[in-house]
């Protein structure tokens, strides 16, 4: 949790951490700034007090959202600076950092730099600003970073913000679901009153249209059917018709607009009938399911709850990622993730994982079993959190019905 960043930064001996980047979508800027939207700029957080963000002149008004201290590049002599060192803006940069340590009253030690951008940019840099600052020692981090840490858990205004997302999202496959329902079947095609053929790209964009008059936004759902399902990260053909009796994997994991908090739900549908093999192996995905939230308790090792599951798929004959090692049928994948700013955050849950499931964890549980020369895939992924009794509680509350029937 963002109340756990000075005891985390102890535990790395920095002294304060610097955001960096451009980029639009800056995840540690996000949740430093409170979702402040700003598109570039830093945030200063020296161990022991609040951020500070710095920003272009322009974005101050929008930066001051974030209730946190906002300073100007020009209340640090930004102007100044960069006539002294005639427009080489390097070179400005080099002493701007300094002004900014100094400013927090920050006089020496170890310096962490997150952020998104260019990530070649700052490789360099750093390596400029060790040699332009030698009191401090500006370092990155690899593997667990203090971000990927802090997220592992939600605090109350996050879990409520995710909550929200999930209710909008849920609302969105119910209309979706309607949606498709309205056409009617001729043949194997699905069609509508006209006679035209349903596609796949017809459905994504009624999904983005109803994503967005929610303040949703799209981050590249995933609507695959047949063998296309069976390839668990293919999007899907646009072009395709969408065919009666064909499993149809539905992924969709939106956020808030303009980069924030998401949601993250798959359902498999298939259109007014199931195939047997494709209901048999949907059964055992509901039934794996069940499994693994029956096997949660607080605090226990992620991986548990995927070894469940591998244990009774592997039972039933499927190779899963323990039994087969890089096998690309069958349950192949790990059995979910965290949640939050980004869509895939730690914990993460394989039976390789080393991470734990907490009060305050949001995490999916998605198994699944694919079969694409068999022409299917089928998935199914709720979203949960860890309550403050210690309790799983899932926030998709949308039907499990495989067969989705046409009324048109």
């Amino acid at each position: 949790m963002k109340r756990d960043l000075d005891l985390l930064m102890q535990k790395r001996d920095l002294a304060a951490l610097v955001v960096v980047g451009e980029s639009e979508s800056n995840v540690a800027r996000t949740y430093l700034s409170n979702g402040a939207h700003v598109t570039g700029g830093y945030i200063l957080k020296k161990r022991g007090e609040a951020p500070v963000m710095i920003v272009n002149a322009m974005e101050t008004e929008e930066a001051a959202k974030s209730g946190l201290r906002v300073l100007s590049y020009f209340d640090l002599g930004w102007a100044e600076l960069l006539e002294q060192h005639d427009g080489d803006e390097v070179q400005a940069q080099l002493v701007f950092w300094g002004q900014m340590l100094h400013t927090l009253g920050i006089a020496h030690g170890r310096i962490g730099i997150y952020g998104d951008g260019a990530i070649h940019r700052y490789l360099e840099f750093s390596k400029r600003l060790s040699q332009a600052l030698p009191a401090y020692q500006f370092v990155g981090e690899e593997g667990m970073t203090i971000f990927d840490e802090a997220f592992q858990t939600k605090d109350d205004d996050e879990i409520m913000r995710i909550r929200s997302v999930a209710a909008r999202t849920t609302d969105v496959l119910q209309h979706t679901w309607d949606y498709i329902a309205s056409h009617r079947a001729d043949g194997e095609r699905v069609v509508d009153a006209d006679g035209e053929a349903l596609t796949i790209g017809d459905v994504k964009r009624f999904v983005r249209r109803a994503l967005l008059d929610r303040d949703l936004q799209d981050t590249d759902m995933i609507f695959a059917q047949g063998r296309d399902g069976g390839f668990p990260h293919s999007r899907g053909e646009d072009r395709a018709e969408i065919r009666v009796g064909e499993p149809i994997i539905f992924d969709l994991f939106p956020r808030e607009i303009g980069g924030g908090y998401h949601h993250d739900v798959t359902r498999t549908w298939s259109i007014q009938s199931v195939k047997p093999d494709v209901q048999a192996a949907y059964t055992l995905v509901l039934n794996a399911l069940e499994i693994a939230v029956d096997t949660f308790q607080p605090n226990i090792p992620a991986k548990a709850l995927q070894e469940a599951v591998q244990t009774y798929l592997e039972r039933h004959g499927h190779p899963t990622a323990r039994s087969h090692p890089g096998t690309t049928t069958g349950y192949m994948h790990g059995l979910g993730h965290g949640v939050g700013l980004e869509i895939h955050e730690r914990p993460r849950i394989g039976h390789l994982s080393k991470d734990t499931l907490a009060i305050g964890s949001v995490i999916t549980l998605e198994p699944g079993l694919y079969y694409p020369e068999q022409g299917y895939g089928v998935r199914v992924e709720d979203t949960f959190y860890v309550d403050a009794h210690g309790s799983l509680v899932s926030i998709s509350e949308f039907r499990k019905d495989i067969v989705l029937p046409l009324n048109g």
